[in-house]
C-alpha cells in the first residue's frame, strides 16, 4: 500500500515539516557559519522562545541534520553544528531566502491589498 505525499504520516512530508518549519530554517542558517553554541543561536534567532529552540535542535539532531557536541568543561559547553546531511539544505535554504528578500515588497503589497479591500495600494 502506497503512502500519498500529502498523509501525515508520509516519511517525506515529515521530513518536509522539518525543514520547511521556520525555526529549522533559522537555525539551519545560523549554522551556515559554522559551530555554535546554544546561547549565540538564542540571541541570534529573535522571537524564538527557549523551549522552541530546544525542541528545534532536539528535532534536527534526531533527523541528522545537525551534530551536538558536549565539551567537559565548567560550566559545561555545548556547541551545535551542521552535519554533511544538514550542509545539504544550505543552497535549498539560501535560495529561499534570496526569493524571500527579492519578493518582500510584493508580499508586503498583496497583504496590503488584501488586508484593505476597496483601497488602492
Amino acid at each position: 500500500m502506497e503512502v500519498s505525499a500529502y498523509a501525515k504520516d508520509c516519511p517525506s512530508r515529515q521530513i518536509l515539516d522539518r525543514i520547511g518549519d521556520t525555526w529549522s530554517v533559522l537555525v539551519v542558517i545560523m549554522l551556515a557559519d559554522g559551530p555554535q553554541r546554544y546561547s549565540a543561536l538564542a540571541k541570534r534567532i529573535e522571537g524564538v522562545s527557549p523551549k522552541m529552540l530546544t525542541q528545534t535542535l532536539r528535532g534536527l539532531e534526531r533527523d541528522g541534520l545537525i551534530g551536538r557536541t558536549v565539551h567537559a568543561e565548567v560550566p559545561p559547553r555545548v556547541d551545535y553544528e551542521l552535519t554533511e546531511l544538514g550542509r545539504s539544505l544550505l543552497d535549498l535554504v539560501g535560495a529561499l531566502e534570496k526569493w524571500a528578500e527579492m519578493h518582500i515588497e510584493d508580499v508586503q503589497a498583496a497583504r496590503a491589498a488584501y488586508d484593505n479591500p476597496g483601497v488602492k495600494v
